[in-house]
């Protein structure tokens, strides 16, 4: 671990490092794990790739050996609710060993109190984490209900709530140019503790962000395996965008 090295860095105490796997295959995960994988504390399978995975026992059994969490993707459970197979979507989890699902309502309208009483239904058998936020990026909800709906979730049982933004950073959270809606964000964090929040967070920009908003900690998601090691970089202060707020604050903080 780099922080055991001569640099003398500090341990980073939590921030989950939650990635984003769109399909990649067993021996690229061992490769990808075997580089990155003491970063990560949680992959997700995007989507509905976990469905038409053909290898999928073998490549779970590498997450496994390895004691990574695997999440399937909350579309996929948005089409299973579509279908009316909520009770074989359990099965199905429960045939293939996950212990983690996501519960979202991006791509098609739930009911609040539907969504709410599916979290509360599958957090009695799995981990839930709950989406918020449209993958529409021409909707845009207040923070007011963000807030609401985040608070009513974690109270359903979620064990954290993501805060929406697509794969490219063009949605929810984010406006389709890609710019962060930062007033959102910080609505959120003045009524919300960050701690049971995952923000999703594709881009080198927004990440960043994050870190210097608030602190190496803060839970990121949506991340690509081939960011996992950047992203720690930034979380060390060993890159240019976070040096000055991560590397440098503590420098000043253990000589002061």
């Amino acid at each position: 671990m780099p922080n055991s090295e001569f640099l003398d860095l500090p341990p980073r105490d939590g921030g989950l490092t939650h990635v984003l796997d769109k399909g990649i295959g067993p021996r690229a995960v061992e490769d990808f794990l075997e580089t990155a994988g003491a970063y990560v504390d949680i992959v997700k399978l995007g989507w509905g790739t976990s469905y038409v995975t053909p290898n999928l026992a073998r490549k779970l059994d590498v997450y496994r050996a390895a004691k990574k969490p695997v999440v399937v993707g909350g579309t996929f459970f948005e089409a299973v609710l579509a279908r009316g197979k909520i009770d074989e979507y359990k099965q199905w989890l429960r045939k293939h060993g996950f212990e983690h699902v996501e519960v979202s309502d991006g791509a098609i309208e739930i009911p609040r109190e539907r969504k709410l009483e599916l979290v509360q239904e599958l957090a009695r058998d799995f981990t839930v984490l709950s989406e918020v936020g449209s993958k529409d990026p021409e909707v845009n909800f207040a923070p007011y209900l963000w807030v609401q709906w985040i608070k009513e979730e974690l109270d359903a049982g979620a064990w954290k709530v993501i805060t929406e933004a697509r794969e490219g950073g063009t949605a929810g959270m984010f406006r389709p140019t890609g710019e962060l809606r930062t007033g959102l964000v910080d609505e959120l964090a003045h009524d919300i503790d960050v701690a049971d929040l995952v923000f999703e967070a594709p881009t080198k920009d927004s990440q960043a962000w994050f870190i210097k908003h608030f602190g190496p900690e803060v839970n990121l998601g949506n991340i690509p395996p081939d960011e996992v090691i950047p992203l720690e970089t930034l979380r060390l202060g060993l890159r240019s965008d976070t040096i000055e707020e991560v590397l440098l604050s503590e420098q000043r903080a253990r000589t002061s």
